[in-house]
């Protein structure tokens, strides 16, 4: 099976800026083509896309809300895919979790990933 790790939420200023790390194991996907997503959950709302990226990294695809602050990447070699995101506001307050499919492809919804971590809590304040 596939493990997904999450780290590198916290606690930041409105403006700051973060970076997510989610290393994968297991079938790890310089094996198996594995499209990648960022998902989040904000307390009281459901789960939403944030950002995908194709398993050779050359597509990516943003939910409009952070378009322009948050960047996907991957590197192949490390079994990690990151989350970089810039100028983060208070409503960028939740649960982000890093999330898997064995498909090359990305796609934005939730329920065709089949593979998640725990998730990584980011606040940020005003």
């Amino acid at each position: 099976q596939v493990q997904l790790v999450e780290s590198g939420g916290g606690s930041v200023q409105a403006g700051g800026s973060l970076r997510l790390s989610c290393a994968v194991s297991g079938r790890t996907f310089s094996r198996v083509a594995m499209g990648m997503g960022w998902f989040r959950q904000a307390p009281g709302k459901e789960r939403e896309f944030v950002a995908g990226i194709s398993w050779s990294g050359g597509s990516t695809y943003y939910a409009n809300f952070v378009k322009g602050r948050f960047t996907i990447s991957r590197d192949n070699p490390r079994n990690t895919v990151y989350l970089q995101m810039n100028s983060l506001l208070p409503e960028d307050t939740a649960a982000y979790y890093c999330a898997g499919r064995p498909h090359p492809e990305l796609t934005i919804g939730e329920n065709e990933y089949p593979y998640w971590g725990q998730g990584t809590q980011v606040t940020v304040s005003s």
